[in-house]
């Protein structure tokens, strides 16, 4: 069940990924960040209220409060680092994140089998690889290395912090929700600063290209909602070292997806990046 889970969670981000880096290339991140995240508080206000969520409110939410602000930190970290390029160097540290809530695990004394262990250690490798890291080259500048890794330890701990902001499935549901919220509050601050600095909110055509995309900016919100449930409840029902471990392989499914929607051609790291991360996700299926 943890693995089925946990894959979910890596195919659910790795597609919303895809799609929000599409959408960039026609809009702000943070207009890509904030409307996605509106429309998917939206569903999940209404999902809350049929389900009695509101019953589950008590001081776990403090951690998705925690969450909900670290998150759109990460992420403007994230897209700012890869603004400022090389992309194939950005790109796998960021997916470091995943120490953060294995280091969590391990805190808390999980301690995986040899076989695990191993999945692990050839697993991150893979997701590292997939990124298709750039070995050569100018040298990096120490704030894109500063903001990358200020990025992945925020989406690492969004990952450790979600994980106990709820105990049931409505709590999960108003969990969830609060998090959006505060997404929205601290990426709408971001933007708003930005618009007032001279930036565009809007898309080049405004508001009715806005509303043409508001399709596709939904799928990304509800996707990346639909993967942080699929993680907590991946978190819950077994090691979380597995479970951060197979969740993060989004990378891969994200070069994959451009490879097979944009025909972006994978480099040969690439290539042996996501063969490496399956061996390791089978690994620590089967361990």
């Amino acid at each position: 069940m943890t693995a089925a889970l946990a894959l979910a969670t890596s195919l659910m981000w790795g597609l919303a990924d895809f799609g929000g880096g599409l959408l960039t290339r026609r809009m702000s991140a943070l207009t890509v960040v904030v409307v996605s995240q509106t429309l998917a508080a939206l569903v999940l206000g209404a999902v809350v209220v049929a389900t009695g969520g509101w019953s589950e409110w008590g001081p776990q939410l403090w951690f998705a409060v925690a969450a909900g602000v670290v998150g759109p930190v990460a992420m403007l970290a994230f897209y700012k680092a890869l603004a400022q390029g090389p992309m194939g160097v950005v790109s796998p540290l960021a997916s470091l994140a995943v120490v953060v809530p294995v280091g969590a695990g391990l805190a808390l004394g999980e301690r995986p089998g040899w076989t695990q262990a191993v999945g692990i250690l050839v697993a991150v490798t893979g997701v590292v690889l997939a990124g298709g890291p750039e070995l050569r080259g100018a040298p990096v500048q120490r704030q894109t290395l500063l903001l990358t890794l200020v990025s992945a330890f925020g989406f690492g701990a969004v990952m450790a912090l979600i994980e106990h902001a709820s105990t049931s499935i409505t709590g999960l549901f108003l969990a969830l929700f609060v998090q959006r919220l505060c997404n929205i509050a601290v990426g709408g601050g971001a933007l708003l600063v930005q618009t007032r600095r001279g930036a565009a909110a809007l898309p080049e055509g405004g508001v009715p290209v806005l509303r043409a995309q508001l399709p596709a900016l939904a799928f990304v919100g509800l996707a990346d909602v639909a993967a942080n449930g699929t993680y907590v409840l991946a978190a819950q029902h077994g090691p979380v070292t597995v479970a951060a471990v197979l969740a993060s392989l989004y990378p891969v499914v994200t070069a994959l997806a451009a490879r097979g929607v944009l025909k972006e051609r994978l480099r040969g790291v690439q290539t042996a990046g996501a063969g490496l991360a399956l061996v390791g996700t089978v690994l620590l299926a089967s361990g």
